[in-house]
């Protein structure tokens, strides 16, 4: 097997993830109790437990990470929100006006953005923009240096190259346009019902690893209620097992979102967003969601370290001095490149970060067979993101989606990392700026619910 697929083994060691138990408890429980009975204590077979991770993040990452996400080379992100949903034909289009997304004006995009894609740094850039161009009729512009050219011909292979686990947009196409992620936050936006369902259904009944025979816990499109799902799950191998907890971690975050920004109040005068205890309970409550919301909580835990450790491993790539978060702006890029290293920094030193290769076990062969299938599943649920038909949700899955498929490359590219030049352009491995600001964007995402969560547990605290 391949070592890199120890990252997986490593991580579903631990994902059992939280020990339950409900000793000691005294009725009536408390709704905290009832959502968060199984989110407490420490991790299987490591030495992580879950308010080590809550207070890393909510007091030494997560405001730095904010702040990093509100500078102009992390708050816009082009997208393509007009491409044809690939599986089915009609599309119920939602009609709310908190549904539709608030596209950039040219003028207010920073120029250094619009300019080019700024892989590598500004004076690659320079080149590799006329290269594309030329590229785009045919043929590679041969008044550029042997080198320059063999550079772009790489880096649009590698572009193009099975190591990618989400099919991306055409951020060229006349149809992407930038969007200003802080006038777009992700939020309640009424888009539920059938429509909505139809699209977490088809990700998990058909892109999860999973018979048709086995359905999972409460599936509003099923009929009768399925008790083998979990019996089921615990048999697939653990990088199966990994894939259902990703989505279900990526699930059950988004749902964390929709519930801390839910729209209290709706006047002609102003509306108010804030904490929804009600939706926050539906969704996750241990009682009214027959257990499964504690499960989907527990998933969400394992979704945040897959990325953590993800972030931790690329620190090579953003360490190199051609590394620019290059908007056009020198002082404000040189500012943002220095945080994101403290970021990133602080990320490594995490004390409880897996050793995945200690976990190492099997064969190359069904490895490589293994992590195709894992990419081409998640390349698939990507291009779900498409049949999404309120606007804001599909922005948002489509970052979230692409982000957590940035994560996986990074996992699986660590020989690459490590063997990257310390300067001049990186043949093997390099992240477009669209990986890069889905991927910190993506994780900020997570950050937030880990955070929420902290919030959500004092406000159900005295609630019965």
């Amino acid at each position: 097997m391949d070592h890199r697929w120890g990252f997986l083994i490593g991580f579903l060691g631990a994902v059992g993830l939280l020990g339950s138990g409900h000793g000691g408890q005294q009725p009536p429980e408390t709704a905290a109790q009832r959502c968060f009975c199984q989110v407490s204590g420490y991790l299987d077979d490591c030495t992580c437990d879950v308010e080590t991770i809550d207070k890393f993040n909510n007091y030494r990452l997560f405001p730095r990470l904010q702040k990093l996400l509100e500078s102009d080379y992390f708050r816009y992100y082009k997208v393509n929100l007009k491409r044809p949903c690939p599986f089915w034909n009609e599309i119920s289009q939602c009609g709310r006006r908190d549904c539709a997304v608030k596209l950039c004006q040219s003028d207010e995009v920073p120029d250094g953005i619009k300019s080019a894609s700024y892989k590598y740094s500004e004076e690659a850039n320079n080149l590799i923009e006329e290269c594309e161009q030329a590229e785009r009729l045919g043929a590679v512009d041969e008044s550029l240096s042997e080198e320059t050219q063999k550079a772009v011909l790489q880096w649009t292979k590698h572009d193009d190259s099975s190591d990618n686990f989400c099919e991306a947009d055409d951020i060229q196409s006349p149809d992407a346009e930038y969007v200003d992620l802080l006038l777009n936050p992700e939020r309640y936006t009424g888009y539920k019902g059938p429509d909505a369902w139809k699209i977490w259904n088809v990700i998990y009944e058909e892109n999860c690893f999973k018979p048709q025979t086995i359905k999972r816990p409460l599936n509003p499109l099923a009929s009768g209620h399925e008790n083998t799902f979990y019996s089921w799950l615990e048999g697939l191998c653990v990088e199966k097992r990994a894939f259902y907890r990703l989505i279900s971690g990526l699930h059950a975050s988004i749902n964390v979102h929709l519930s801390a920004r839910y729209l209290l109040q709706d006047t002609w005068l102003e509306k108010i967003w804030g904490h929804n205890i009600t939706e926050f309970q539906q969704r996750f409550d241990g009682i009214l969601t027959e257990g499964e919301g504690p499960r989907r909580l527990k998933n969400l835990y394992f979704l945040y370290l897959i990325e953590l450790r993800a972030l931790s491993k690329v620190v090579p790539f953003f360490e190199r001095q051609d590394f620019q978060l290059f908007t056009g702006n020198k002082v404000q890029d040189a500012e943002n490149k220095m945080l994101l290293l403290e970021i990133l920094h602080e990320i490594k030193s995490f004390p409880l970060h897996f050793d995945e290769n200690s976990y190492f076990a099997g064969d190359k062969k069904e490895a490589n067979k293994l992590k195709e299938d894992f990419r081409l599943h998640f390349r698939n649920i990507s291009r779900i993101m498409d049949c999404v038909g309120c606007l804001k949700c599909r922005l948002w899955g489509k970052l979230q989606t692409q982000g957590l498929g940035t994560a996986l490359k990074i996992l699986f590219s660590e020989k690459l990392i490590a063997n990257m030049p310390e300067s001049g352009p990186s043949y093997e491995f390099h992240l477009t700026r669209q990986e890069i600001v889905s991927l910190f964007n993506a994780f900020g995402r997570i950050s937030t619910s880990v955070k929420e969560l902290e919030n959500f547990r004092n406000l159900l605290q005295n609630i019965h």
